[in-house]
């Protein structure tokens, strides 16, 4: 059966929450995250599903995962809202303040981990990473 415009369109469209795992991944090392170590996973809800994403962190080594393991920090919110945050479209503090964002466990570490999400797109963060195509 041919794809239509719609599924088309859906198979190309990027999800911006993988998309910041995979380049986090990708990275291996994040500079920022270098006074952070830990493990956190992020379970995002949609509808009755839950996405989990898990992330190691060692002194700014980075592993992530899709797995659903015990972990310092949980982090849990709606998967539309974390590809805002992803996108730089949302701010992860003001999130939590607003109770959007539900952390359990070790929340300094939530707090240093919330440094790589991206600005906003006309930041200069934003701008720096649009510049380098989304990478950092």
């Amino acid at each position: 059966m041919p794809a239509t415009s719609a599924t088309r369109a859906k198979r190309t469209t990027i999800d911006p929450t993988a998309a910041f795992f995979t380049d986090l991944a990708a990275r291996r090392h994040e500079p920022l995250l270098e006074r952070a170590t830990g493990s956190i996973r992020f379970d995002l809800t949609s509808d009755r599903k839950v996405e989990h994403w898990f992330v190691r962190l060692k002194k700014g080594d980075v592993a992530v995962t899709s797995k659903d393991g015990r972990a310092d920090a949980v982090v849990r919110v709606e998967k539309s809202f974390f590809d805002r945050l992803a996108g730089g479209r949302e701010n992860a503090m003001a999130a939590t303040l607003r109770g959007v964002l539900a952390v359990k466990g070790d929340l300094a570490l939530v707090i240093l981990f919330q440094r790589i999400f991206p600005g906003p797109p006309g930041s200069r963060t934003g701008k720096k990473r649009a510049a380098a195509g989304g990478k950092r």
